[in-house]
């Protein structure tokens, strides 16, 4: 039996598992399992290897798609440069990172957009939002990102508070943050969401539940939105392409 599986904590409500629980079942993959492993501090990934020897591939969700980096024997070029795993796959005991999230991203939020490429916000600065910010650059979409505190090169929720005239200037808001998700559905990032227009665009990473606060209010203002449901299901397929292929020497 091939198994895979999801680290990260919690795991509560994990998308990977369902998903590919209902893969196999719809395609007649009778000789995989997916399974969890929620786990209270990175360093137990080596015993989650060890004591699953027919492991092949693993998904890495919060909050370890930067820690787990650092356990890896070989990074995918693209994955090195987003600084950030999401996707490992396990052949002959050596652990080689990936990144999907980028692969979902971008071919969604490509498709999406269309020709327009508008300047983005990126909010959140964790694992997530680096896959994000590879993505756009690779879009050539100019961002700037948005942390709670003050660091080089990002702008803070105040100063976008204080400035309306960022929102002016990036029409495209890219949700990062885990703010919105269930059950706390009423939570919304604390960004002046009174400047949303017609002209904005909200891609919201969160998918449950499929309509956040954020991308509501971007609505009602005649705007358009976005969930990270199709990004998730590219970035599935994206891993499941990885765990079947032979890795790169």
């Amino acid at each position: 039996m091939r198994k895979f599986g999801l680290i990260g904590f919690p795991l509560g409500h994990s998308f990977s598992k369902k998903y590919f629980q209902e893969k196999f079942e719809k395609e007649g993959i009778t000789n995989c399992s997916f399974e969890l492993f929620e786990i209270p501090d990175i360093n137990h990934l080596q015993e989650i290897i060890t004591n699953n020897p027919e492991l092949e591939g693993l998904c890495v969700t919060i909050p370890y798609k930067e820690q787990v980096k650092a356990f890896m024997d070989k990074l995918d070029p693209a994955c090195a440069e987003i600084g950030a795993v999401n996707c490992i796959q396990i052949q002959s005991g050596k652990l080689h990172g990936n990144n999907t999230d980028y692969i979902g991203f971008k071919n969604s939020l490509e498709k999406w957009l269309g020709s327009e490429r508008p300047n983005a916000l990126v909010l959140g600065t964790g694992g997530a939002s680096k896959a994000i910010k590879q993505a756009l650059k690779v879009l050539g979409i100019k961002f700037l990102s948005v942390s709670r505190s003050s660091k080089p090169g990002m702008v803070t929720y105040q100063d976008l508070k204080e400035n309306p005239s960022f929102l002016n200037e990036f029409r495209l808001i890219v949700n990062t943050t885990p703010v919105g998700t269930f059950p706390k559905i009423e939570e919304i990032p604390d960004i002046p969401v009174d400047q949303l227009t017609a002209n904005h665009r909200v891609y919201d990473l969160v998918y449950n539940p499929a309509e956040t606060q954020l991308m509501k209010v971007c609505l009602e203002k005649g705007g358009k939105a976005k969930n990270g449901y199709e990004m998730l299901v590219l970035q599935a397929e994206a891993a499941w392409e990885i765990w079947n292929t032979s890795p790169k020497k």
